[in-house]
Parts: C-alpha cells; structure tokens; sequence
C-alpha cells in the first residue's frame, strides 16, 4: 500500500498526487490518501469510479479523511506492456500494432484562455480557479495540442504569471503555445512574454477552426 498525504492540498491535487502514486504500484494495490475536506473525498471517488478502481472513505477526525483506492490487474493503471501479451507470454511489439492502436494524443484539441481568471464574479476566486485548471491541465494523460491565450488571458504567459511553470511543462511535453501579439502590445507586455511564441490573429482563427475539440474554461 502507498500512502498520500494530500491534507491541506487545493483542488486538483490531492487526484493528481493519487494518479501518480497509482502509477508507481505497477500493477495491483492500494492507495490511500489523507485529504482534509469532503469535496477532496468526492473528487477522489468520482476519479476512481470513472477509472473502475475499489474505492471506500471514512473520517478519522475533525477536517481529516481516508480514502483508499483498490487497483486490480484489469484496472486502467495496469500498462498495455503488461496486458498486451501473446500465447508464449512474450510483450506483444508495439511497432507490430500501432494501426491497431491509435495514438490517443492525435485528436487535434485546442485549448483557449480569453482571460487571466476562470468564470464571472469574484476575480481573486477566478485567478485561482484559472491557476488551478491549467494545472489540472498539465497532468493530463491527454493533453491538448495547441494553447491559445489573446485578451486578458494573453497575461497568463508572461512574467510574473502564478502558471509559468505548468507552461512550460505542457510545452516541454509537446504541446504548442500561441500569445497574441496584439494583446501583448495592448497590455505593454511584449516583452515581459515568457513561454510559448507569439502569433496572429490569422493563425489563432486556423488553430480554432482546424480543431476537433475547443476547450474553453
């Protein structure tokens, strides 16, 4: 069993410590995860039921929980190395079946960030609510294929922007960043731009329109 410790961690982290511990078992076992509130409870079984892990919680005390999550050989942790065998239990070549198995990361989704905060009302709420999804973001086993930023959501990439980081982890990982040059000269922060590349608006209308998916949070 591999133990968490996720008590005092914002959404999403205490899923995304999780995923990783479960990605270190290898194969079957358990999880648990300590979190100090109900809605870190709720997040963690949602993820299991959607993964078709065993799942239970219960309170220890006052603003602490546990939860633990059972991954069986079937479960979607379990590498395709490990399933992907064949009748002399040798690991079947991936080369020998890429036709029959798609990279999943092929889908052409674009991601849009029209505004430095996520949804209307309280604009502190809303920065950390934009902090929190880009990090969601870059711990996807998915990740998107391109990132446009232009308006307010052209600051998000520049210095001092709480998301520099998880920027340049979604870039190291292949995925393409766009900052609208129009914006950065709007804003005065042409030169303060400091992951991903600067465009147009002629490529920003060709990401968007070429896209199987847009996602816009």
């Amino acid at each position: 069993m591999i133990t968490v410790n996720a008590m005092g961690d914002a959404c999403p982290i205490p899923v995304v410590k999780t995923k990783n511990a479960i990605k270190e078992l290898r194969g079957a076992g358990e999880v648990q995860t300590l979190v100090d509130n109900e809605i870190a409870v709720q997040n963690l079984t949602k993820m299991a039921k959607q993964k078709g892990y065993g799942v239970k919680s219960q309170k220890l005390e006052e603003n602490k929980y546990e939860v633990t999550l059972s991954i069986s050989e079937s479960s979607e942790n379990v590498s395709s190395e490990q399933k992907m065998t064949d009748q002399d239990n040798q690991v079947v070549n991936h080369n020998d079946v890429s036709e029959c198995y798609p990279d999943a990361r092929k889908k052409n989704t674009v991601v849009v960030l029209s505004s430095s905060t996520m949804g209307e009302g309280d604009s502190e709420l809303g920065a950390i609510l934009m902090k929190g999804f880009i990090y969601a973001l870059s711990q996807q086993d998915e990740l998107p294929t391109t990132i446009l930023m232009y308006n307010g959501g052209a600051k998000i990439a520049c210095e001092n922007s709480p998301s520099l980081e998880d920027l340049r982890s979604l870039e190291a990982q292949g995925v393409e960043i766009f900052t609208c040059g129009t914006c950065l000269n709007h804003y005065g922060l042409t030169e303060q731009l400091k992951v991903g590349e600067v465009t147009n608006m002629y490529v920003i209308a060709e990401k968007m329109t070429q896209a199987d998916l847009v996602v816009k949070p």
